[in-house]
């Protein structure tokens, strides 16, 4: 086993096993970024300083319909349902990507994705099985806005361009478009989407 096999190992050993075991991490952020101690130089005294993370306020929701704050709600529910695993999802990806580095034929590295993802479609399938068509589009979505790409763009560059076509092809039959993108920006339901996310990883939805 190479140097890089040896370091990458217990990394990839625990994301893999939070996938097996379906060990969902909670979708709220830490309230500080660190905690640190220093010496008060006029009295000697040692001091703790807590320093948050950016905590953000948004306006009250206001909604001109009955309909509107109803799809709102809904909203909530999606990414509350889906959060987390969009987030153990984007961990996994990024671990699992970091490990094929140290393969150094392209044909260990197809036999390695080839059972990756029989695996990981085994552990989830129960789990989008209970899923709504929404949440599911919601999951998508949000797996954008975890790794900053589309999901299609994810699966060409573990499975090649023909698979990716073939998952792209599978998830339109669900209504599903994995070359959507997350744009808070310009698009008025993702910043909604945004927001609830915010909130959710702050506690205060």
């Amino acid at each position: 086993m190479t140097l890089a096999c040896m370091l990458m190992a217990p990394r990839v050993a625990a994301a893999q096993e939070a996938v097996n075991t379906m060990e969902v991490p909670s979708a709220l952020q830490d309230v500080w970024a660190g905690m640190y101690h220093f010496i008060e130089p006029t009295t000697g005294d040692t001091l703790a300083m807590l320093v948050f993370n950016p905590i953000t306020i948004f306006p009250r929701e206001r909604f001109r319909n009955k309909e509107q704050e109803e799809f709102y709600w809904k909203t909530v529910r999606d990414v509350k349902r889906t959060l987390p695993y969009a987030k153990l999802i984007s961990a996994t990806l990024l671990e699992t990507y970091e490990y094929m580095g140290t393969y150094k034929s392209e044909k260990q590295k197809q036999e390695y994705m080839k059972k990756f993802e029989k695996e990981i479609f085994n552990q989830y399938k129960p789990v989008m099985k209970k899923m709504t068509k929404s949440q599911g589009k919601m999951l998508i979505k949000l797996i954008n806005r975890e790794t900053n790409q589309n999901s299609y763009s994810i699966v060409k560059a573990f499975l090649g361009t023909f698979r990716a076509g073939f998952w792209q092809t599978f998830g339109r039959f669900f209504g599903a478009n994995l070359k959507q993108g997350y744009h808070p920006n310009k698009n008025k339901d993702d910043a909604m989407i945004e927001r609830i996310c915010v909130r959710v990883e702050q506690g205060t939805l």
